[in-house]
């Protein structure tokens, strides 16, 4: 029996070939379903607006966190699977109308949750998923590739991928065969650290600190930064401000926790 969650996205999308369609897999995928696959969550919520709470309650009820999980690595872990989101793919109508109803405070972060805010109150959905396409898709090739291996090496599936194969094998993360994007993308590493300060990937303090420093300091706040300054960008800008200020204060506090 289909789940509810997977009910409601298969109805905001408009039917299962339109889902299908939309994450870039086949009907017939979808309509072997009885719920959202757990590696198919994070493309499911960007593409239908429908929560990765409401689609897989048991991942991500509270966002799935351990008990002995403080309130700082809960907020950590919803500002990495934000960026998750909203780097796998456009976000659809639904997402742009929660992000709208972001607030911000007088922080450098909350200002930039604001902006954002701000950004997806005025901009359609038509308008961001052209967006989207400019910067990380594009005839060819989109205005940014935001792989690790690209801004580490100048070329694709270099040896900062193999790398970080062999550190998500020490974690136990395996790669799902179906997915075709390599790990070292920038929504597959903020999900992975989504997973990590939420405690749904067991892995002590040390282990989050090692997988930032090897993974994402080298390299993404460069991407966040060209997001910013890229041509194509006007949603997208805002985006980069907030995950560069973001990955700002995460390097200095795990510089702290040394």
């Amino acid at each position: 029996m289909r789940d509810a969650g997977l009910s409601r996205a298969i109805q905001a999308a408009g039917g299962q070939a339109e889902l299908a369609r939309r994450i870039g897999i086949t009907q017939p995928s979808v309509s072997s379903w009885n719920r959202v696959p757990a590696e198919r969550v994070v493309a499911v919520e960007a593409v239908t607006g429908i929560s990765r709470i409401e689609l897989r309650p048991d991942l991500y009820s509270e966002l799935a966190v351990a008990d002995d999980v403080d309130d700082v690595d809960i907020g950590r872990a919803r500002e990495y699977a934000l960026l998750a989101t909203l780097l796998a793919r456009a976000p659809p109508d639904m997402l742009l109308v929660q992000i709208a109803r972001l607030h911000g405070d007088a922080t450098p972060l909350g200002s930039a949750h604001a902006r954002l805010a701000d950004a997806a109150s005025t901009i359609s959905p038509a308008a961001v998923e052209r967006e989207y396409f400019d910067l990380f898709i594009g005839l060819g090739r989109g205005e940014l590739l935001p792989y690790a291996s690209f801004y580490l090496t100048g070329f694709l599936n270099e040896r900062p991928l193999s790398r970080l194969r062999q550190d998500l094998a020490a974690l136990g993360i395996e790669r799902v065969e179906t997915n075709s994007e390599p790990e070292d993308h920038a929504a597959t590493l903020c999900e992975i650290m989504a997973a990590l300060a939420g405690g749904r990937v067991p892995a002590s303090a040390d282990a989050q600190r090692l997988m930032f420093e090897r993974h994402i300091a080298p390299w993404m706040r460069r991407l966040f930064a060209d997001m910013e300054n890229a041509t194509a960008a006007n949603f997208y800008r805002s985006v980069g401000s907030l995950g560069r200020l973001f990955l700002e204060i995460e390097a200095e506090a795990f510089t702290l926790t040394n």
